[in-house]
């Protein structure tokens, strides 16, 4: 399984990241791949951090769907959805859409074994 590294960084600084990756890609230096998301606000990136127990729930019980998950943790359904789409946004998750009986049932699943945050960065 994949790595996530969840930093908080300017505009400036993710620039910089990136060059610096392009240039050991093009020097064929990159052993394996880099998954990084970079919040360019403390906010966002603090929404993250208060989110992240949904990320162990989705490894955990391995919905079928965001409903279903919603019922395993007690939660709302509409927030959860809120939450779930600020996730998949960010990178954090993919959601699988699907159509069962006539509804679209969207499944979420977490790429990622390990998520380290980067703290200096914040």
């Amino acid at each position: 399984m994949k790595k996530l590294v969840v930093s908080l960084k300017n505009s400036s600084e993710v620039m910089d990241d990136f060059k610096k990756a392009l240039k050991k890609a093009k020097a064929k230096k990159i052993k394996e791949p880099h998954y990084e998301i970079s919040f360019d606000s403390r906010e966002r990136f603090e929404k993250f951090a208060r989110n992240i127990f949904i990320l162990s729930a989705i490894i955990a019980y391995k919905p079928n769907s965001v409903y279903e998950l919603a019922q395993l943790m007690g939660m709302d359904l509409s927030n959860l959805n809120k939450i779930i789409i600020f996730l998949e946004e960010a990178g954090a998750i993919s959601v699988k859409r699907k159509v069962v009986d006539g509804r679209e049932v969207k499944t979420p699943t977490v790429d990622y074994s390990e998520i380290l945050i980067d703290l200096k960065a914040a």
